[in-house]
């Protein structure tokens, strides 16, 4: 689809509807300007047949439907005159209002009619055939259209995303506007989204005033919940009334007042912690003291092994075909005896054998034990390697809709708890506080709970640092795995990972069997070796296709981050081809054969199985597919078996995937994994990234870059703070 780039500007009437999203409101419609029949898109609640519209946008070429007109900002006017009247009312926008009972209101109330529907609807029994109730309900519906219409005039005056409409209209029905006016920061929330600039120059050009309290309060909120995205699960008082006066340009002393009255209505809490006077936002708050009390009690609680547990343990190894190593054993004896336990260590030191270990030895004792993992491809890999099903954990705990919060929750919790009498998660050290939280919150008293991860990978993307933090705290009871097993040591992959953990630099020079080292100085020659590998050299000198290779980046922008490799990748692998679908989103055009990848959690976006009956609710980001079909309006994508349609405004929920980023590689595993590293910020090139994006390839790992980018990387044990109180609550038995 193409697109040009001058803004136009289009006045008609609309016609027709083709599709309307009831959720967001985007519209494709059918509208008469100058005699000709163009067809529109973009976010437009509420529009109706009838009505006449000022369009200002794009044209757009539809690989399908041919050129197409894309809105920016709509402007609506009500019909006027008798006929445009008519039109509108005979069209059905009005429920209850038809061509006959349009015509006879026409009749009736000739140019007034609109007014008198809206003001006076009782005058409308005046017409034979409409009672009392049915008048009131014709005015009610068109009172909410017209409330609709003046939200998306405020809207487009101020200039902002008309998107916005549906989810305000959502929230506060008719009095949405009302309520943006008296406040306009609460588009700052997680439900709207909105840049915190926006809003506050809303407010601003609203007669809001620079030191308001309204506007102060919700700057120190802004930066609390703008801060989770940084992993800190709170700030310390001092550093978030800097940022918070930096932000709004105030002097400190205003925001310490308006701190302390948020605390007084529970907007925030603030406690002292890990030495840190501690500013917590009241979710991030419970999270946190809530797995610190759960956990630490789980920890007290020692329970009664099996009889004759070594000759469990014995019949497992029999039956398993393995004997364990002093470590393993204990990791397994630990289970038997113990609620909770951390299990942890590097690559090719038998975290897996272990882990089957103690699914067996549950599986013996007669527990329904539960396996889970924070993503799709990390559920998918535990089941293959366990041989029983896993999950996500959000699929584990289920999602419902909260009625009185209008939100979805995890069905799952303290009132309707897992049947499990055990649960095992991988990959933990990407399971941030929250999401622990709710699966504390789900489990039985007496469920056990088994916690598998390695603390050197990157920490969650998410708040908190949950694993590395309930190691540190030596509360919980830990098997750390430190012995590379003579299989695994011969792996060039496990040996370097290693190394680069202790901040060794692996020899570049002596490319080994499963580990490879190609130096490129620029750009250009790093993006075109990668192509040849992906298309070429892999596929036919080592028999991996491209669709199991993963190209990584530390790092989105610049000459070899993810979006000019992805770019690169697409033309070699994906070219476009006559018939081929295709369907342009931002900067990018989706084409059927991409690999792409669910970037955000959604809940109530519905599967189904190919080929089979069952269907379920939600992907999660860091789900990677391919598109099967792009299908008018509809790109449909298969995730591993689970087939997903996305309409046109579902699109900023994928991201190309043909290469990602390390940070959202984790918790996947590859057959081949090719690592682009010659530049990128000293806040990406880092040791844990390097070290991460390595334990990623099961059979190959190729570098493509420059020497010494890979040894800036080693050298770079920088470790982002995360403020956290998880560790200090645990060691002091908070």
């Amino acid at each position: 689809m193409e697109e040009t780039m001058d803004s136009q500007l289009i006045e008609g009437i609309v016609s027709a509807i083709i599709y309307q999203n009831e959720e967001n409101g985007y519209t494709i419609l059918r509208m008469d300007v100058k005699e000709e029949e163009m067809t529109v898109v973009g976010a437009m609640p509420g529009v109706s047949p009838g009505e006449y519209l000022s369009v200002r946008g794009r044209w757009v070429r539809h690989a399908t439907y041919g050129p197409q007109f894309k809105a920016e900002t709509v402007e609506r006017r009500l019909p006027q005159g008798l006929k445009e009247i008519y039109h509108y009312l005979a069209s059905g926008a009005v429920k209850g209002v038809g061509k006959a009972t349009a015509r006879l209101l026409i009749e009736e109330f000739g140019e007034e009619t609109l007014s008198v529907i809206e003001e006076t609807p009782e005058k409308l029994t005046r017409i034979k055939g409409i009672s009392p109730k049915r008048a009131r309900q014709i005015g009610d519906v068109f009172r909410r259209q017209m409330g609709m219409r003046r939200l998306m005039e405020f809207l487009t005056e101020y200039a902002l995303p008309l998107e916005l409409a549906m989810p305000l209209w959502r929230a506060y029905g008719d009095v949405a506007l009302e309520v943006l006016r008296a406040n306009p920061y609460l588009l700052v929330g997680e439900e709207f989204g909105v840049d915190f600039s926006l809003a506050d120059g809303l407010a601003l050009s609203l007669g809001v005033g620079a030191e308001d309290p309204q506007r102060l309060e919700a700057g120190l909120l802004f930066e609390l919940a703008h801060n989770l995205n940084n992993g800190h699960t709170f700030l310390p008082r001092r550093k978030l009334v800097e940022a918070t006066g930096v932000l709004l340009e105030v002097p400190g002393e205003q925001l310490e007042e308006c701190l302390e009255a948020l605390a007084v209505r529970g907007e925030v809490e603030c406690e002292a912690v890990a030495g840190q006077e501690a500013v917590y936002l009241p979710p991030l708050y419970e999270a946190e003291t809530f797995v610190a009390q759960r956990v630490s009690e789980m920890s007290r609680e020692e329970l009664t092994p099996p009889q004759g547990l070594d000759s469990l343990i014995r019949h497992i190894q029999r039956e398993q075909g393995i004997t364990y190593a002093p470590q393993q054993r204990q990791a397994v004896e630990l289970a038997a005896s113990r609620q909770v336990m951390l299990l942890t260590g590097g690559p090719g030191t038998g975290k897996t054998t272990c882990l089957r270990g103690v699914l067996a030895l549950f599986e013996a004792m007669g527990l329904e034990t539960a396996l889970a993992a924070p993503t799709g491809r990390a559920a998918k890999r535990l089941g293959e390697l366990c041989g029983t099903e896993a999950s996500t954990i959000h699929r584990l705990l289920e999602t419902g809709f909260d009625p009185h919060s209008g939100k979805l929750v995890f069905t799952h919790d303290a009132y309707d708890p897992l049947p499990a009498d055990a649960v095992i998660v991988d990959e933990t050290s990407m399971v941030d506080v929250v999401l622990m939280a709710a699966l504390l919150g789900a489990m039985r008293g007496d469920c056990r709970l088994v916690l598998v991860g390695d603390p050197d990978q990157l920490p969650s993307v998410g708040p908190g640092n949950l694993f590395a933090d309930l190691i540190r705290s030596k509360v919980v009871p830990t098997v750390r795995l430190t012995e590379i097993f003579r299989q695994a040591a011969q792996s060039a992959i496990v040996r370097n990972a290693h190394l680069v953990n202790h901040g060794e630099l692996p020899d570049l020079r002596e490319n080994d069997n499963d580990f490879f080292f190609l130096g490129r100085r620029d750009s250009q020659s790093t993006l075109d070796t990668i192509v040849d590998l992906c298309r070429r050299r892999l596929p036919e000198r080592m028999g991996i296709p491209a669709d199991q290779i993963q190209v990584l980046s530390p790092t989105r922008r610049r000459g070899t981050g993810t979006r000019a490799l992805n770019q690169a990748l697409q033309q070699a692998l994906n070219p476009p081809l006559k018939g081929k679908g295709e369907r342009r989103f931002g900067d990018w055009v989706f084409r059927a054969g991409d690999r792409v990848m669910q970037v955000k959690n959604n809940y109530d976006i519905l599967w189904r199985e190919e080929g089979g009956v069952r269907s379920g609710m939600g992907m999660f980001n860091g789900d990677i597919g391919v598109i099967r079909s792009i299908d008018g309006e509809t790109v449909t994508v298969d995730f591993d078996g689970k087939v997903v349609e996305y309409s046109p405004d579902m699109l900023g929920e994928l991201e190309p995937a043909f290469a990602v980023t390390v940070h959202k590689a984790q918790g996947s595993e590859y057959r081949a994994v090719i690592l682009a590293a010659l530049e990128g910020a000293p806040m990406l090139m880092t040791r844990g990234v390097l070290y991460t994006a390595i334990t990623r390839a099961k059979e190959l790992f190729i570098v493509v870059g420059d020497q010494g980018a890979v040894a800036r990387m080693v050298a770079n044990d920088r470790q982002d703070r995360r403020y956290s109180g998880l560790r200090s609550r645990m060691a002091e038995g908070l």
